[in-house]
């Protein structure tokens, strides 16, 4: 028989989209999936969305609002499969995702298994929207080496780095548990964290080139990723705090601090001008190092940075778009 996989939809306020979402799990050629739908308090349809859907398959519960980290946890509780398939209510997989990554780790309780990620505009045609295999395809026997690439970036070596996002991911049932839960203290970067611990208790990571995920991603900054308040980015800290505190025990102490001085300063740079006593907390923390690579997104801004510092191009940044 098939090995269950349960799925865990975390659902606030995407009454436009929560039926896609499900409805790309129930036409999994992996047919043995039980989906859970955690309802986080939502204030539009989506509950009654998500409702139609309920039967023997699909199980739907609400909560009160506390987080799309509180949510999962919920549904984490009742899961009963052998695989944890995480998925958000906006995006949605392809019809063979599950089933292909299944066949690499087929009784393999320890392994890892992810796939590609096709990053789409709302409203544009997500089959039509190309991707490619970043470096993260040749896969893994070494979770310490693959977390050093991914947070390390360029200063490990040219093309790695990046954002893996958690709908691409397949994880045994042993390795959530052994994880632990979902910090729910965090908003933005919680994913960061959480699979940061997860890669950590695995044995290694495979890659499925045909287990497609569709991210949906919003022009109008409708993401939380994207909506840059102070709490959001006190999160962000915290996460990557956090990350560090995990990986730290496992690599050289200099590689470790080199990496992760690097990344707060990427986020102490995103905090200045408009939350200048948050900006300032950091960088006493950080000292006095100098950071190259930030505000160079566009031949203006690295124009700017060259000659006038970044401190300017952030500025000239904030007055132009607000944040």
């Amino acid at each position: 028989m098939e090995p269950l996989v349960s799925v865990v939809i975390p659902l606030f306020n995407a009454e436009k989209y929560i039926a896609t979402a499900i409805e790309s799990i129930i036409n999994q050629s992996h047919q043995n999936c039980e989906i859970i739908v955690v309802d986080d308090g939502s204030t539009d349809q989506s509950f009654q969305v998500a409702r139609r859907y309920q039967s023997n398959r699909v199980t739907l519960i609400q909560q009160q609002n506390k987080g799309a980290s509180a949510a999962r946890n919920e549904g984490l509780k009742l899961a009963k499969g052998e695989y944890i398939q995480f998925l958000d209510a906006d995006d949605f997989l392809g019809k063979d995702k599950i089933k292909h990554q299944i066949e690499l780790i087929r009784n393999q309780i320890d392994i890892l298994v992810l796939g590609p990620t096709v990053y789409f505009q709302d409203g544009q045609d997500p089959f039509t929207t190309p991707f490619t295999h970043e470096w993260f395809s040749a896969g893994s026997n070494n979770p310490i080496d693959f977390l050093t690439k991914l947070y390390g970036a360029d200063l490990i070596g040219q093309n790695y780095g990046g954002m893996i996002q958690p709908n691409a991911w397949l994880v045994p049932k042993s390795i959530i548990d052994q994880a632990g839960a979902w910090n729910e203290t965090l908003t933005l970067d919680d994913d960061g964290e959480y699979f940061c611990r997860v890669v950590l208790a695995s044995k290694s990571i495979l890659y499925a080139p045909t287990s497609i995920n569709y991210y949906r991603k919003f022009a109008s900054n409708q993401n939380l990723s994207s909506i840059a308040t102070e709490q959001a980015f006190r999160s962000s800290i915290k996460s990557t705090q956090l990350k560090h505190q995990h990986l730290q025990p496992h690599i050289e102490k200099q590689l470790s601090d080199k990496i992760f001085k690097r990344l707060y300063w990427g986020i102490a740079i995103q905090l200045y001008p408009k939350y200048l006593k948050l900006f300032k907390e950091l960088a006493v923390q950080l000292g006095k190092d100098k950071v190259d690579g930030f505000y160079t997104h566009t031949k203006f801004y690295r124009l700017i940075t060259k000659y006038f510092g970044w401190k300017t191009s952030a500025w000239l940044s904030y007055i132009k778009n607000g944040r």
